[in-house]
């Protein structure tokens, strides 16, 4: 049966996230990551595709398109009729991956005419699965424990700042020197969102080139648990299936 409802949709992105996890476990933990380099000189992984292979085949159920890293690219002229799609990286975080130090996550979100309505991000080695949706908060569990409600904390001054660990620049930097009392935490892929989604930090900005396929599952647990991913020089929400699927400079924050 072809689920109906976000909650069917849901529970569906979650077994997906944890079956491509499995898969990127048995790579992770084996002695061969079979790293080949992409056009942009980014690795790629046998994670990667064997991820990417068990994510479509299990949100081919829900009847609606994918957008995926290591999938086809899809024209524009196709997808921009799209209502309802899903948005995929399969593995966030490949750079992480390849130093072997834990910091990569599964991201699948569902998109409605632009905007994150589900989001569910998985964190293989943790074994800690993070998910939200509009109207129905955001939530974390470990293994097979009973989910936990997440939220934001909104301090002021802010004390924590979460920032990238592989692609800082000089305009981070610039931006980091405003807080000078507050913790700055280097970490990789969708981590940096989660920490802000369930209060452990208040700020992560974001000064680089990034795919849409690597925020919309957390952008949209960000937002649940009552955050924000907005556009650093317009102050908009991000916005997705856009002709190019480049992001603009963003901020992560524990506000609205």
């Amino acid at each position: 049966m072809k689920p109906v409802s976000i909650s069917d949709f849901t529970i569906l992105a979650k077994r997906a996230a944890f079956l491509a996890g499995e898969k990127i476990l048995e790579v992770y933990n084996s002695t061969d990551l079979g790293i080949t380099f992409k056009e942009d000189q980014s690795p790629l992984t046998l994670a990667d595709q064997a991820a990417h292979v068990e994510i479509a085949n299990c949100l081919s159920d829900s009847g609606l398109p994918i957008l995926s890293e290591e999938g086809a690219e899809v024209p524009f002229e196709t997808r921009k009729n799209w209502g309802y799609y899903w948005l995929v990286d399969p593995l966030d975080g490949t750079k992480e991956f390849v130093k072997r130090n834990g910091e990569f996550t599964v991201n699948i979100a569902l998109i409605h005419h632009g905007r994150p309505l589900m989001g569910v991000v998985y964190v293989p080695v943790l074994q800690e699965l993070y998910w939200g949706l509009k109207g129905g908060g955001a939530w974390k569990q470990f293994k097979d424990k009973d989910p936990i409600y997440i939220s934001v904390k909104n301090i002021e001054p802010i004390q924590t700042i979460v920032s990238s660990r592989s692609h800082s620049n000089q305009e981070t930097e610039k931006f980091l020197k405003q807080y000078p009392d507050a913790e700055i935490i280097n970490m990789g892929s969708s981590l940096k969102f989660l920490l802000i989604a369930d209060g452990r930090a208040q700020l992560c900005p974001r000064f680089g080139p990034t795919m849409e396929w690597d925020t919309a599952a957390a952008h949209a647990i960000v937002n649940a648990a009552g955050g924000s991913v907005r556009d650093y020089n317009t102050g908009n929400d991000l916005y997705y299936n856009k002709e190019d699927l480049l992001n603009p400079w963003f901020v992560v924050k524990s506000e609205r």
